[in-house]
């Protein structure tokens, strides 16, 4: 479920990702030549990985050699957890690195998907819920692909809207509360996506919260106090963290206990809880009217 097309926000998880690998290099007390010979990359290769100027993350079995280099755990390097654990504690045998498939329908996501029925599914997307795109969103999203990108983005988001809509399904989606507002107004990637095209979109989502909840419960935090990577928990079975072009799969319990809290901090702090998103979705369409 978590969405291929972008990032939030652009070069955060890499700079993130910089910061600590300074941090545990210097408490590793070693220079950066030779953590480079230790994990077999060029030191330039490092120094590129390093620079202030890079906003992507190095390949996932460069960032799993450094995890395990520098003894941290791959959560706390990605800026997913704030507990740096050492030695035995970190579980690198659990970690599965999954390119995703660059399409609109990715077929891992749908069977983790199937294979978590019954448990809860927590979600945090790179923009909208999927399940809750309409043809116009997902047209403006997918524009860059082969001609039946959108059918078959449509299609992949019917299904997993099937799937919330089944009797013993628990979703928890978390969003960005500034994301939202950028849809709503039609900035940053949104630009070119028409007033008409937004508020209908709005109006899907009110009517799924009407229609759905609170077996689907729509969560937004303030992206100023805390943030996210896009993921997705599946129940206790495996978390999928997208990373650009491919997914850290995490298959142990550990893992999926520090993922789930992350998702858990997030519903706290939300600014807008489930039950009040209808109405901070009908003043965004007000604002959105508005500056039209």
């Amino acid at each position: 479920m978590a969405n291929p097309t972008s990032t939030p926000p652009k070069g955060e998880t890499a700079r993130l990702f910089r910061e600590r690998l300074v941090q545990a290099l210097g408490a590793a007390g070693l220079g950066r030549g030779e953590l480079a010979a230790r994990v077999g990359i060029d030191r330039s290769t490092l120094s590129q990985i390093l620079s202030p100027a890079n906003d992507r993350l190095p390949r996932a079995d460069t960032v799993a050699a450094l995890a395990a280099e520098l003894q941290v755990s791959l959560d706390w390097l990605l800026g997913l957890s704030q507990e740096q654990r050492k030695g035995a504690s970190i579980l690198l045998e659990s970690l599965q690195f999954r390119p995703s498939s660059n399409t609109p329908v990715d077929e891992g996501l749908l069977r983790w998907l199937d294979e978590a029925r019954g448990y809860k599914i927590r979600y945090v997307p790179a923009t909208l819920p999927d399940l809750a795109k309409t043809r116009a969103v997902i047209a403006h999203e997918y524009q860059a692909y082969v001609s039946r990108a959108t059918d078959e983005a449509l299609t992949a988001a019917q299904d997993s809207l099937a799937y919330t809509r089944l009797p013993d399904t628990d979703t928890e989606i978390c969003l960005r509360i500034q994301d939202l507002r950028a849809f709503a107004l039609g900035e940053g990637i949104w630009q070119g996506v028409g007033l008409d095209a937004r508020l209908q979109q709005i109006g899907r989502l009110i009517a799924l919260h009407d229609e759905l909840y609170p077996s689907l419960r729509l969560f937004l935090y303030d992206g100023r106090t805390h943030y996210s990577v896009p993921y997705t928990v599946f129940g206790p079975i495996r978390a999928a963290v997208y990373v650009g072009q491919m997914y850290f799969v995490f298959n142990t319990k550990e893992h999926i206990r520090v993922l789930t809290r992350h998702f858990d901090d997030l519903v706290r702090a939300a600014v807008v809880q489930a039950n009040e998103v209808p109405k901070t979705l009908a003043a965004l369409r007000d604002e959105a009217k508005g500056k039209a």
